[in-house]
């Protein structure tokens, strides 16, 4: 007999909207929360047991690894909104095409990206001026990252493909299972035990890689055990085939909200290559800083991922209005949540950064860094929120120039020109100034902008009644 997720449910088109994008939005926080306390968890066994050599080490890798996310994650978020958009409207013919074309072009570009990237790791790596005595470690550490890189984009593209279906939980699940396998091998693996050899740094990516392979298994046989709707069963392997007007969406839809995760991640490895002129103290305290980082800006990102799925489903189904009411109420949760955090961090700041530095000076520098820059997180929510929601639609041009010209025409400019009298305050300080810029943009894009018109298919998919009555086209996807 059938389990419940053999059926589609459509429980984000109905109902109270707060309530059930509150409940929605739970478990990808509480994934977001597990994945950065694993990596906090294995910065506390880098930074006190490996030096601050090591934790620089893994800061510089860890910030190329936030590139290679970024590289697929568009892809991923189109993929997301076509199914959402696909279940909102009852077509589960749809949605198997989405899933297989996407797997397939999952499969083949991140083989190639781990390919490349695992021969490149020590150049990359020096052109990020990674300090001397922590390029041995950081490229160890790196040439593992891209062995697991094809393990990552699968796993994160079914935890998508099933938000965007509107199952939030199964993923946060099997979250759990890699979290708990990472944090057991991690201590294991870096210092040996038995006939398990010392490997260091490394030993920390093998730990995350071997998690990661388990989990996605797992999850894998999690669906097909449960005869989960959107399977591809043995008679559908056609699916798997790549689909041109599939292919074309993802691709014209996907770079665009892939950029925007380039463009920030892009733009961090640049700040973390200034901030590498001050120095493994300097860096150590601000590789840290992300540690708390990760934390504070989850609830935006959280609330953004769950709001665009939300709404996706609702303009599948034609339910304008609820798409609205997501978006003031994702922004309203942003503002409590992160504004809750941004308090704490403030408050307890030295005591959490304790776990990661061994000196008070580092913790000093650290401290200072969040002072300056942990308030304007609020701000920059507000953009991530704003634009799951339009992007829900097909509008994925509008918030990545709008973050471009947060980070490259503001933020990168204001740091490195102010570097010379302001020091590493300039690094500092640009962060708010590109927070400001990119909330004022996306404010005036959300209100004035033409989002709603947008479409995530072809315009010729649209049948002859859509234009005759003007509804937005993106009410129809096939």
């Amino acid at each position: 007999m059938a389990t419940q997720s053999a059926r589609p449910r459509h429980e984000l088109t109905e109902g109270n909207i707060a309530k059930t994008l509150f409940f929605f939005t739970l478990p990808i926080l509480a994934g977001n929360v597990l994945q950065s306390l694993n990596g906090s968890i294995n910065a506390i066994w880098v930074g006190h047991f490996l030096g601050k050599s090591a934790l620089t080490a893994s800061s510089n890798s860890n910030a190329i690894l936030f590139f290679l996310i970024g590289v697929m994650f568009g892809v991923s978020m189109a993929t997301t909104i076509l199914v959402g958009q696909s279940i909102g409207k009852d077509d589960l013919d749809q949605a198997k095409r989405v899933i297989g074309s996407s797997a397939t072009f999952f499969v083949l570009v991140s083989v190639v990206m781990a390919t490349a990237g695992f021969f490149a790791s020590s150049t990359v790596l020096a052109w990020m001026r990674t300090p001397e005595d922590a390029l041995p470690f950081a490229t160890a550490y790196l040439r593992i990252i891209f062995l697991g890189i094809p393990f990552l984009y699968l796993y994160s593209f079914l935890m998508m493909s099933l938000r965007g279906a509107g199952d939030s939980k199964t993923p946060f699940f099997f979250l759990i299972v890699s979290v708990g396998l990472d944090v057991a091998l991690n201590p294991l693996f870096i210092f040996g035990w038995g006939p398990v050899p010392k490997m260091g740094i490394a030993g920390s990516a093998l730990a995350t890689l071997v998690a990661q392979v388990v989990s996605l298994t797992l999850l894998v046989a999690h669906l097909y055990r449960t005869e989960h709707f959107l399977r591809i069963k043995r008679n559908e392997l056609h699916y798997l085939r790549l689909d041109a007007t599939i292919l074309r969406s993802l691709v014209a839809k996907g770079l665009p909200m892939g950029l925007q995760m380039i463009v920030l991640s892009f733009g961090m490895i640049v700040m973390i290559r200034l901030v590498n002129r001050f120095g493994s103290g300097t860096t150590a305290a601000y590789g840290a800083s992300l540690q708390l980082w990760n934390y504070i800006q989850m609830p935006a990102f959280a609330v953004g991922q769950a709001a665009s799925s939300m709404a996706a489903q609702n303009v599948g189904a034609g339910k304008w209005d609820r798409v609205d009411r997501v978006a003031l109420v994702g922004v309203g949760f942003n503002f409590v949540l992160t504004g809750t955090l941004v308090a704490i961090v403030t408050g307890f700041g030295p005591h959490a950064l304790a776990l990661f530095l061994p000196d008070a000076a580092t913790i000093a520098v650290a401290q200072h860094i969040n002072v300056v820059i942990t308030w304007s997180f609020i701000l920059f929510g507000v953009t991530f929120v704003l634009s799951g929601v339009m992007r829900s639609t097909g509008a994925v041009i509008p918030p990545l120039l709008i973050l471009f010209f947060a980070v490259w025409v503001a933020r990168i400019p204001f740091a490195y020109f102010f570097l010379g009298t302001l020091g590493a305050d300039a690094i500092w300080w640009s962060f708010p100034l590109g927070s400001v810029i990119s909330l004022v943009l996306s404010v005036a894009y959300y209100r004035f902008g033409g989002w709603r018109s947008a479409r995530m298919l072809a315009p010729s998919r649209a049948t002859p009644a859509d234009a005759v009555s003007g509804a937005p086209a993106a009410r129809r996807i096939r």
